[in-house]
């Protein structure tokens, strides 16, 4: 899969799976940028996300579960700098 496939399988779930629950708690999710090779996916939380003690649970337990489940088994979820 080329970066542009990757790049839009990702956004798609995160606009279609992920995008909805993390507004409905005041928070929002950007997809930064992707690295198709090593399947990790950078992405940007702000609003109640910004900060939050549960940021780390929600890229992890949340954004990365969905797009593993979804996508690959390989994918690793980082908070873009």
């Amino acid at each position: 899969m080329n970066k542009e496939e990757f790049l839009k399988k990702v956004n798609d779930v995160i606009a279609e799976d992920i995008r909805p629950f993390i507004e409905a708690d005041g928070g929002r999710i950007a997809l930064e940028d992707v690295d198709e090779t090593n399947k990790t996916v950078f992405v940007s939380l702000a609003g109640a996300c910004a900060g939050c003690s549960g940021a780390a649970f929600t890229l992890k337990g949340g954004v990365e579960r969905i797009l593993r489940e979804k996508i690959s088994p390989d994918i690793e979820v980082r908070l873009a700098l």
